[in-house]
């Protein structure tokens, strides 16, 4: 297999048992501050939001909704208990005052220890297609002796509410905690999946209407430590499901030059991450990208990396990106935080809808890592078969095919494809697909990481905001 095994794929499968694992208590708001008039308005419950092309928010077609908070003014809307925005080129939210001490008992270790911890609440908000899915990214600063907890809570079409789910417990290093998504979070209506909020019966007609992110902020006690959290927000979408999809038109060519990793050339390597290399084909695509925007990390960050490795930044990638309760490299936000963990790095996970977008993006000299799955046969070229894939697209042929870093490759020197336009817009923008035993699976429908710098030029400015980004 080339990946890690896919959790996407078990969306229509029976329902884990119920019941919605929480951390201790996070702090209940200090003040129900509505947002003023310094804030973007939101939208009231059960009322569409206008689908416009403002910051955070996607543009006309549906389907997809961007809202992401990364604005001092949008850290000074919500809710803050012990929490304090900050201002200057990249204004964040920070600890400033605990807002109490709680004890938590990390799953993976059995270690209980005390922490100081702040919270922050999003205004409520009412996406523009009431949504199908929901999958959540934040980009942050967590020395060691803190680390963060991401949990949204929404409402239904039917006038009920969800629980708090949570969405990632997050730390960059693992000497505090173990980074980890929580299994076992359903309420019989919708159901966490490693890092996907899904409905789970989407042929109901039931969604969510809108939703508030819970933003939890740990430190030592005592210490005067913090976490700073630069980005927060999710990605929520109702795709349709389609086991095939319209074709596109070619727009014009251009390659960028991208960093070329394989993940098979670390085979074995540390199998405590996912049994090695073979399933790195996340980590190893988000690599690729930090390093054509200029970062990597340094000799010091990796010095426990057995010397005789080659491209140690690959290993460095798979530990700082794998998810303890999922045992693997794939969770998708976890890959985003990674990324903006270096510094003067943006980074989300979202869904686009075309491969005319993907296109936009590659224009503009920003390249975008993508989630496939299909059989052999499906993608000319490939010459294996995958449950769940990610890529990274650094361009298009001047007939329109897709050129890619495909980490699922011999070496390095063969990490660069070509694949056939048509094949490729398929297999990754469909939802249901059939596997090599004819069993109907799912598809990511068009799920990607889009990584880029705080300071954009104007035309990837242009293309970040088309896409609701910035």
């Amino acid at each position: 297999m080339t990946s890690s095994t896919p959790r996407r794929t078990v969306l229509a499968a029976a329902l884990a048992a119920a019941g919605t694992a929480a951390v201790a208590p996070a702090a209940a708001a200090a003040s129900a501050a509505e947002c003023g008039s310094d804030c973007a308005p939101t939208v009231a419950p059960g009322r569409a939001a206008a689908d416009g092309a403002g910051p955070g928010r996607a543009p006309a077609p549906g389907l997809v909704d961007n809202r992401f908070w990364s604005s001092y003014t949008d850290w000074r809307c919500g809710s803050a208990a012990g929490t304090r925005a900050v201002a200057g080129r990249r204004p964040g939210l920070i600890l400033a005052a605990p807002a109490g001490i709680t004890d938590y008992t990390d799953p993976h270790t059995g270690r209980t220890s005390p922490w100081e911890y702040a919270s922050w609440t999003s205004p409520l908000h009412t996406p523009a297609v009431p949504a199908t899915e929901v999958i959540a990214s934040w980009n942050a600063d967590t020395p060691p002796g803190t680390w963060l907890q991401v949990e949204l809570s929404g409402a239904y079409t039917d006038a009920t509410a969800t629980p708090w789910y949570v969405l990632g417990r997050w730390a960059s290093g693992d000497g505090d905690i173990r980074r980890t998504s929580v299994d076992d979070q359903t309420d019989g209506k919708s159901t966490v999946w490693t890092d996907t909020l899904a409905i789970d019966d989407a042929a109901s007609g039931l969604r969510l209407a809108s939703y508030r992110l819970r933003l939890t902020l740990y430190r030592t006690p005592g210490s005067g430590l913090t976490p700073t959290v630069w980005r927060l927000g999710a990605m929520a979408s109702d795709i349709p499901d389609r086991f095939t999809v319209p074709a596109s038109a070619p727009d014009a060519a251009r390659e960028l030059t991208v960093p070329r990793y394989s993940q098979n050339t670390h085979i074995g390597q540390y199998p405590e991450y996912d049994n090695g290399g073979e399933a790195w084909c996340s980590p190893t695509s988000s690599q690729m990208i930090v390093e054509y925007w200029g970062r990597r990390p340094s000799a010091e960050e990796l010095a426990w990396v057995n010397p005789a490795f080659a491209d140690p930044q690959v290993c460095h990638a798979a530990r700082h990106t794998y998810d303890h309760q999922y045992e693997g490299c794939g969770n998708w936000p976890f890959n985003a935080a990674y990324a903006a963990s270096y510094p003067g790095m943006n980074a989300v996970v979202t869904r686009l809808r075309s491969l005319t977008e993907l296109e936009t993006l590659i224009k503009a000299g920003i390249p975008a890592i993508t989630s496939q799955s299909f059989r052999k046969e499906e993608l000319t070229g490939a010459g294996y078969g995958t449950a769940g894939h990610l890529m990274t697209v650094i361009g298009f042929t001047a007939d329109g095919d897709v050129i890619a870093n495909d980490p699922a490759s011999p070496d390095n020197a063969a990490v660069r494809r070509i694949y056939r336009r048509r094949e490729w817009e398929n297999i990754w923008l469909r939802t249901k697909r059939y596997d090599a035993n004819g069993k109907v699976r799912g598809g990511t429908g068009g799920v990607c990481y889009i990584y880029w710098p705080t300071e954009p030029t104007p035309g990837q400015h242009r293309a970040l905001r088309a896409l609701g980004l910035v």
